[in-house]
């Protein structure tokens, strides 16, 4: 499947009996340039995730962590969710959190998943009737079981390595002013700056309005940093916003693509770890 599906491809298959719609939320985000529209508005159908509570490690002091295999299992049978749904996410801000939603699936072994191009805006913007996004709870408990990929995630050590690898790459999707370390990180603690080496790629760079860019204009974004070939490690501030760059490196036929989920919640309060601003 397709990493990014449209408007029009929703529409044409939004009756499918294999088709489950996931509204990927995280209660406490804001999205840069874009306010989220009202809760009780969505896509018919879909089932509202907070990506706080849902697919996350909570025995985690970092916020919202991959969770265990089991536990994505457990939350995933819960929400009614089987082994051959076709998954559809999207965010109320265009795309933000769904490209994370989407990789975790994907980390636990489930291809057919793909992120609504534009989100509920552009949902909105075609005039199709909206309706409230459940919580799940009326469904029956789903079969999904999770097969682990490790590969798709992964941790502080896999970036240390990288580091001193010519093969690799990280690139940051925080702010140019939080990269650079004039603008305060929004959790309290953690350094400014970034890890020596990284290049800057802001999450919503690759966005126009909530939109992803052209293939054209995301080959541009990434030429300019010198990234053919390279081996991509994503980073951001908590592991969200890392997976929207992530998600326009696939779409321009990327394959060795991992997100450290640590980010720089993990990196930047760890004072024995480097840092620059350069």
């Amino acid at each position: 499947m397709e990493p990014l599906i449209s408007i029009a491809w929703l529409q044409e298959n939004l009756t499918r009996p294999d088709l489950i719609i996931l509204e990927a939320g995280l209660p406490s985000a804001v999205s840069a340039g874009s306010a989220p529209l009202p809760e009780d508005d969505g896509i018919p159908g879909s089932i509202y995730v907070d990506l706080n509570k849902y697919f996350a490690d909570e025995d985690q002091v970092l916020p919202h962590m991959l969770a265990t295999p089991s536990k994505f299992s457990e939350d995933a049978q819960a929400l009614g969710i089987n082994q051959d749904h076709t998954i559809v996410v999207f965010d109320k801000f265009g795309i933000y959190a769904s490209p994370r939603l989407r990789l975790a699936f994907k980390a636990m072994g489930h291809d057919k998943v793909a992120v609504l191009n534009g989100g509920l805006p552009a949902w909105r913007a075609t005039g199709p009737t909206s309706s409230p996004t459940t919580s799940g709870s009326h469904r029956q408990p789903g079969n999904f079981v999770a097969d682990f990929r490790p590969k798709v995630f992964c941790d502080a050590e896999s970036v240390r390595e990288a580091m001193q690898s010519a093969e690799h790459a990280l690139v940051d999707a925080r702010s140019s002013a939080r990269f650079k370390g004039t603008a305060p990180e929004p959790r309290a603690g953690l350094r400014g700056g970034h890890m020596p080496g990284a290049v800057n790629i802001p999450f919503d760079s690759v966005l126009d309005q909530g939109v992803m860019r052209s293939a054209d204009e995301l080959q541009a974004i990434f030429d300019s940093h010198s990234l053919a070939s390279k081996r991509l490690i994503f980073s951001c501030g908590s592991g969200v916003t890392a997976c929207v760059p992530a998600l326009a490196a696939e779409v321009i036929g990327v394959t060795d693509i991992r997100v450290y989920d640590g980010s720089w919640s993990e990196w930047g309060a760890r004072h024995d770890w480097p840092v620059t601003t350069d």
